[in-house]
């Protein structure tokens, strides 16, 4: 009787063991995932990483807009500069059309900053004589003046609705032109002229550079 006894001492010994080792090991599981919970999350978005090149071509974008009083909107042409090439290429700025010349003409990187701080000069001046926001000085970089006139017939501020009814109209007058390369998955069919979503990405880079670069003049526009 006494050995038996002490068996089941030692197997309430045992038992009493395990329930204290699932207590603690259910314990820290708890605690990690409350820890995870209360870590700050990460956003993450498309294309939050400047490039080398743009970051290379900054400086003189900056030195084309001193000449001009327009240094504080350093940190838009690079933005610009990094959705329209990246900083690749011979017109990293895509100035060529704004000159009235085919995609591309522009083959000296100096000369397609020199005519997209113009082309952005132009907008700038007639965005403001519009009186419509700067977002929509923005898009003018892609779609043309044009655009300003028509964010300044419907309301005066710039969202990507406004984009996709002009970049209809544009559409309609050229279809055979303005079709996206005939690619229907393409995100912007069918306001194949220009990219609606053009502001958008601009200013998520604006954002980018001014967080990475502090030392770029302040830009003293609302957003």
């Amino acid at each position: 009787m006494a050995g038996i006894s002490k068996k089941k001492k030692i197997q309430r010994n045992f038992n009493i063991v395990l329930v204290l080792f699932a207590f603690i090991f259910f314990a820290v599981i708890i605690q990690q995932f409350f820890q995870l919970q209360n870590q700050p999350k990460k956003v993450t978005s498309v294309q939050t990483i400047i490039s080398d090149d743009v970051a290379k071509y900054t400086p003189v974008l900056r030195q084309e807009l001193e000449k001009l009083n327009l240094e504080e909107y350093t940190v838009v042409l690079a933005s610009i500069m990094q959705q329209e090439s990246r900083g690749k290429g011979g017109d990293p700025m895509q100035a060529s059309e704004s000159a009235g010349l085919a995609p591309n003409t522009i083959t000296d990187p100096q000369k397609s900053i020199e005519q997209g701080v113009k082309h952005f000069q132009n907008t700038l001046l007639y965005g403001t004589k519009k009186k419509v926001d700067f977002l929509t000085i923005i898009q003018a970089y892609n779609m043309g003046i044009g655009y300003i006139d028509f964010v300044a017939q419907n309301g005066g501020k710039h969202n990507e609705e406004i984009a996709k009814k002009f970049s209809s109209i544009q559409v309609d007058k050229n279809p055979s032109l303005y079709n996206c390369g005939g690619d229907q998955s393409n995100f912007r069919y069918p306001y194949c002229y220009g990219d609606f979503s053009y502001t958008t990405k601009v200013t998520r880079n604006i954002e980018t550079l001014t967080a990475s670069n502090p030392d770029l003049p302040d830009l003293l526009v609302d957003l």
